[in-house]
Order: structure tokens, then C-alpha cells, then sequence
């Protein structure tokens, strides 16, 4: 193992590391997929879920992840295996997996993104929306759009934590809230937004134990929080304070659940008050790409502004989670390799675009890739996590969080939850996402093959 060539980075302030962890957290699944299956999975139901699962099981874990990347001062690999020993290595090599796994596929969606709000600036999406997304989803367009958002990822991450990471996210994620809450006033204008609401938001408190919903609460808190990904325990190994992790990590949940649940009150809104219902069918991307690109074309110019403004906010979103995903990687490879950050971000970068080229020409791989990695593996490695800590950590990881957080009874829940709350349920919603996630790998090899 080399030694890292240059001292290890660190947050030039709390606030940097807050909006960067929040950053990580607020990202495309929260201004589409959030809202999209709490319309499909009884509304308040899944968002109930979606709260408790958050409460429980989010929370102590992320609280985890900070507790051991701020106490190790490495990147997730050398983190655990620090730690814990070299049997534990695989769960930070799965953290890695994950990260570039990930961002492999979430850079073509946001190549999408990308290619939405440069031409809602250009007032240049067709009236035909759901065609012109057909032809930017996937093939050469989707390629270039991204290739070119996976150049400005990797610009920032090689920039460092100060002057990449932490300014970026300073300016983009204030910018993202502020346009967020007017696009949500905004959209309680609309005069049959009400109907929108109330499908958003129907009471069906029957489908409180419907495990599909469960899972696909799990799946979202997972994917949407960051967890089980290393990203929240590389940045907080950049932290040298000794701040409450445990308000960390609920400021950063509630900051995204509040992203989450405002993005649904402008989604459906604008869905039903211009009739679109039939446009979303069973698809999340047909709300965010089709569906509410047509709205928006009714409202002539006032659409024009709302549009760019609307596309704009979910290119920062996805922008920021990108950063966070590469890097995990890219403090992997600078940790355990020694290489400088921009040769480490050059590299690293390059893979994860290469890897991301199947899904640039193809959905169904892309959607293959999202249930092996952004479900089921997530859930898996947050899994390991809670043990890790919940065990054979737990007194060096109790006393790190102790550091901030004096209340010996908050910290002795918080062991719980690890031990025995958050466990079985994610063992249970593993278990449920065995055969989807089976289905997925058959798929990705059948549409690779093919």
C-alpha cells in the first residue's frame, strides 16, 4: 500500500460539508422517483413508510457512516479494513462497486438533464415531447450528453474538497432550494393543481404493510440518503471538528425529504391541471421528461422561463450527486495508490464513463443496472454496515460519537436501532428484491449478449 502523495484534504467549514452531504443526498431520484411511487404506492402510505424507515433505520445508519469515515480518515476501503480488519475489506470494496456502478448509469440520465436545460434555455424542446425524448434517451445524442456531463464531474472532483467539491455545492445547492420553493408556489397557482395533490397525497393507510411498498420505500430512503454508497463516509473523513453527527445526519435526511416531497407538490400539479395523466402511464421518466415538458409548452412564454428554470434545478441536483459518487472513487484510488487527485479524477472519471456507454444505448440496461446496484446492492452494503458498527465497532464508534453527542441514552438507541431495528427490516426487503434484482442480471446479460 502506498502512502497518499499529498496531505489529506478536509471542509473549509461545517456549512460546506452540510451542503455537500445534502448534495450527495438531493439528486434526480428525488425530483422524480419520490414522487412518481408515492402516487403508485398509496401516497401518504409510502410516504409514512418512506418517514419511518428514514427515522429508524436512515438516520442510524448515515450517522454510521460519518461516525466511521471521520474516525478513520480514509476513504471507505482502507477506512474499514483499518478498522475492522481485513475481513471486513469487501464491504468498503462494495461501497466502490457501488459508487461507480451508480454513476455509470445515473450520468446518462443526467446527460438527459443536461441536454433538457440547454435546450428549455434555447426554448428548443418540441412540441412532441414524448418523440423527442425517444431520440435524446438513448444513441449517439445520449452518449455525447453523457460524456459530457461525466468532463464536468470529474473538472470539479480533480478541483479537491475546498475548491471543487465544497464551492460548487455552496453555490448550486442554495440555488436548487430557492428555485425548488418558487417552482412549488408557483405550481399551487394552477387552478386544477388540487386535483394533483390529492393524488399525490390519497390516503390509503391500508397499504401501510404492503411489503412492495416497504421495499420500495427502503430502495428510495437508500438510494435518495446516499446510503450504503461510501460517498457520506468519504466526506465525512474529510472532517477534522468534532460536530453531533447524529444532527448532521438528521439536518441532511430532513434537508432531502423536504427536496423530495416539495418536488412532488410541482410534479403533479402541473400533470393534472393540463390533463397529462395519460402521458405517465407506469413510467417515473415519462412525468419528469415528457409529461411535464408539455405543460410547461401550454403556459407559453411565462412555460418558457418555468421550463429552463425547472431543468436548470435538476441538472445542479444531479450534479451534485455525481460529484459525490466519483468521489468515493477517486479518494479510493488516492488513498490506496497514492496517485494525485487529478490524475485519480482523470482516471477513475474515464472507466466510469466507458462503463456508463451500454446505457447510453440502451434502457433496458440501464434500468437492469439501477435494480442490481441502486436497490438491491445499496440495501445490501447498508446491511453490513449496522453490523459492522452495531458489533465489533461499536465501543470505538460509540466514543467517536459521543465526541458531539453527550446523551448517553440518544447514543444507546442509536446502537439499537443498529442491532436490531434496522437489520431484519433490511434483510426482509433484500430477500423481497432477490427476484427483481435476479430478473435484472438475466436482462443485463441478455441485452448485452444481444
Amino acid at each position: 500500500m502506498h502512502a497518499p502523495s499529498a496531505p489529506r484534504d478536509s471542509w473549509a467549514t461545517r456549512a460546506g460539508f452540510i451542503l455537500a452531504a445534502v448534495g450527495s443526498a438531493v439528486g434526480l431520484g428525488n425530483m422524480w422517483r419520490f414522487s412518481y411511487i408515492a402516487s403508485q404506492g398509496g401516497g401518504a402510505a409510502f410516504v409514512l413508510t418512506y418517514l419511518v424507515l428514514v427515522a429508524f433505520v436512515g438516520i442510524p445508519l448515515m450517522t454510521s457512516e460519518f461516525v466511521v469515515g471521520r474516525l478513520a480518515q480514509q476513504s471507505p476501503v482502507l477506512a474499514i479494513k483499518r478498522m475492522a480488519g481485513p475481513r471486513w475489506a469487501f464491504l468498503g470494496w462494495l461501497f466502490v462497486i457501488c459508487g461507480l456502478g451508480i454513476l455509470s448509469y445515473y450520468s446518462v440520465i443526467a446527460g438527459w438533464t443536461l441536454r433538457y436545460a440547454i435546450d428549455a434555455v434555447r426554448n428548443a424542446i418540441p412540441a412532441d415531447t414524448g418523440a423527442y425524448f425517444g431520440e435524446v434517451s438513448a444513441g449517439p445524442d445520449a452518449l455525447i450528453a453523457h460524456l459530457i456531463f461525466m468532463a464536468a464531474t470529474i473538472f470539479i472532483v480533480a478541483r479537491g474538497v475546498k475548491g471543487g467539491v465544497e464551492r460548487a455545492n455552496l453555490i448550486m445547492m442554495p440555488l436548487l432550494f430557492f428555485i425548488l420553493v418558487a417552482l412549488a408556489v408557483w405550481a399551487a397557482t394552477l387552478p386544477n393543481g388540487g386535483a394533483g395533490y390529492g393524488y399525490y397525497l390519497r390516503p390509503d393507510l391500508r397499504e401501510l404493510l404492503n411489503p412492495e411498498i416497504i421495499a420500495d420505500a427502503a430502495g428510495q430512503a437508500f438510494f435518495s440518503l446516499s446510503l450504503g454508497m461510501g460517498a457520506l463516509m468519504t466526506y465525512a473523513s474529510y472532517l477534522r471538528s468534532k460536530e453531533n453527527l447524529a444532527r448532521e445526519a438528521t439536518t441532511v435526511a430532513l434537508a432531502d425529504f423536504g427536496v423530495a416531497f416539495l418536488a412532488g407538490l410541482v410534479v403533479f400539479p402541473v400533470i393534472f391541471n393540463f390533463g397529462l395523466n395519460d402521458q405517465i402511464a407506469e413510467s417515473a421518466v415519462g412525468a419528469l421528461f415528457i409529461a411535464l415538458p408539455a405543460g410547461f409548452e401550454q403556459l407559453g412564454r411565462l412555460g418558457d422561463f418555468v421550463d429552463s428554470a425547472f431543468f436548470v434545478m435538476l441538472l445542479f441536483a444531479a450534479l451534485t450527486s455525481a460529484i459525490s459518487l466519483l468521489e468515493v472513487v477517486v479518494a479510493a484510488v488516492v488513498d490506496g495508490l497514492g496517485w494525485a487527485r487529478k490524475k485519480a479524477a482523470l482516471a477513475a472519471g474515464a472507466f466510469i464513463a466507458l462503463l456508463g456507454v451500454p446505457s447510453a444505448f440502451n434502457t433496458d440496461i440501464l434500468g437492469a443496472a439501477d435494480q442490481i446496484v441502486g436497490n438491491f446492492l445499496l440495501i445490501v452494503g447498508g446491511l453490513f454496515i449496522a453490523i459492522l458498527v452495531g458489533f465489533p465497532l461499536r465501543e470505538r464508534a460509540e466514543a467517536e460519537l459521543a465526541m458531539g453527542m453527550r446523551s448517553e441514552a440518544a447514543r444507546r438507541a442509536w446502537i439499537v436501532f443498529l442491532r436490531f431495528v434496522a437489520p431484519p427490516i433490511l434483510l426482509g426487503v433484500i430477500i423481497f428484491l432477490a427476484e427483481p434484482t435476479w430478473a435484472a442480471v438475466l436482462t443485463l446479460f441478455g441485452a448485452g449478449g444481444g
